[in-house]
Parts: structure tokens; C-alpha cells; sequence
């Protein structure tokens, strides 16, 4: 009898990690398709800048998996400074793609090459950036 009861219980454990393991195994599924999904639809568009008013405007834009917060600076009708406040992202691409603000200072334009191997990173900044020059129209 007590055999028969070791076996219960040890069949009951290992569903239980099997039931736990389909839970959270779905949800990180529906995670990264829901990310993919955001990241398929970013559109980046330049403001017209003559738009835009001298200050510093906050942007912030969420993919889920990659997240960026950027304060951009605008003098003249001129971006003269981006400031990457927080910038998520679960690989070391990050740090690489948060070089798209140098193009984006230099040619006074959102519509710049993505970051080689951080596309979706340089993607989310750029959306960021956006928003915050978006916040600053008239």
C-alpha cells in the first residue's frame, strides 16, 4: 500500500511541473509574439521640426521586451541633444544600438540606419525620440 501511495504522490509532482511548466512556457510565448507584434508595426516619422518649440521633451516607448526613455533637447528648431534616460532590452545589443542618437543629432532626422545586429533596440529609441519631439509641437 505504501507503494502505491509513493506513486501517487510522485506522478501528482511531476504533472504539477508539468502543468507549471506549459503555464509559464504559454505566457513567455504570448510575450514575444505580443513583441513582435509592436515591434512589426513602429512607424518612424520625423516632426517637422520648424513645429517645435525650444526645450527638452520626454519620450517613452515599450515593446515589452525592449523599452527606451529619452529626454531630447531642441534649441532653434534644432535637436542639439538626446539624453537616453533608461534603456531596456535583455542582450547586449543595447548598448550598441543607443549609438543611433549620434546620426539621428548630426542629420536632424528620425529616418536613420538602425543599428547592425540591435535593429529592434535602435527601432524603440528612435520611437522614443519621436514621441518626445512629438510632445513639443505646437
Amino acid at each position: 500500500m505504501a507503494k502505491l501511495t509513493k506513486k501517487r504522490v510522485i506522478v501528482s509532482v511531476i504533472g504539477l511541473v508539468v502543468v507549471v511548466a506549459l503555464f509559464f512556457g504559454s505566457r513567455l510565448v504570448s510575450g514575444f509574439i505580443q513583441y513582435q507584434r509592436i515591434i512589426s508595426e513602429i512607424e518612424i516619422r520625423t516632426p517637422n521640426l520648424l513645429q517645435i518649440q525650444d526645450g527638452t521633451y520626454n519620450g517613452f516607448f515599450d515593446a515589452i521586451q525592449v523599452s527606451a526613455d529619452v529626454d531630447v533637447t531642441v534649441e532653434n528648431h534644432r535637436i542639439t541633444k538626446i539624453v537616453i534616460n533608461n534603456h531596456h532590452m535583455g542582450r547586449n545589443s543595447a548598448v550598441a544600438a543607443e549609438a543611433v542618437i549620434i546620426d539621428v543629432v548630426d542629420s536632424q532626422s528620425l529616418e536613420v540606419d538602425a543599428v547592425s545586429g540591435a535593429t529592434n533596440s535602435s527601432n524603440v529609441i528612435l520611437k522614443a525620440v519621436q514621441i518626445a519631439l512629438e510632445s513639443g509641437q505646437n
